[in-house]
């Protein structure tokens, strides 16, 4: 695989991740550098880390994987968009009023926005691929593309900040539709 395959695969893979950090940064009313990396790392690392594990399940599971990973995100993100359209309606405030940044929170985004870099690992096992570096070359132009998205979204969302939290609930639930219709022969 040469570097320009390798380079648009990993810009693929990373924009459901790139797209979810616009929405943690519309959200946010003040980032920190912090905060950008904080989200850049866990995308980049689950970005790295998925293909890795289906490199290393390979062909004795391709099948299950691959039959399921597009419900597996469709779940999960509709799941965090539609909580998030919830709260945005809700009564309550958060404490912060920040998006959660929580391990909890963004291991769930992490998962979400990686599984389709489960299949594409399953993949690498089939080809001549010299997986560390492919895998440490996707979660770098992951977590290039995630800190960037935080950023732009808080640019976005200082103008539009009533309505951020519904934005990003709806692009996270859109997101995991397209994932779902794309596998499904859809779209």
């Amino acid at each position: 695989m040469n570097l320009f395959t390798l380079f648009t695969l990993a810009v693929g893979v990373s924009m459901d991740a790139f797209a979810v950090s616009v929405c943690k940064g519309l959200a946010m009313k003040k980032i920190t550098m912090r905060k950008a990396i904080t989200v850049g790392l866990w995308f980049g690392g689950f970005q790295a880390l998925m293909p890795l594990v289906g490199y290393v399940l390979g062909i004795q599971f391709r099948d299950k994987i691959t039959t399921i990973d597009h419900w597996v995100a469709f779940l999960l993100l509709s799941f965090i968009g539609i909580n998030m359209i919830r709260e945005a309606f809700s009564e309550e405030e958060p404490e912060t009023g920040e998006p959660s940044l929580a391990v909890r929170d963004m291991f769930l985004l992490a998962v979400a926005t990686s599984i389709d870099a489960l299949a594409v690992g399953v993949t690498f096992a089939f080809l001549d691929v010299d997986i560390v570096p492919a895998v440490t070359f996707i979660g770098t132009v992951t977590f290039l593309f995630s800190t960037m998205g935080v950023k732009a979204g808080n640019v976005f969302g200082e103008k539009y900040e009533s309505r951020a939290e519904v934005a990003g609930g709806v692009i996270l639930t859109l997101l995991g539709i397209k994932i779902l219709l794309e596998h499904l022969g859809i779209l």
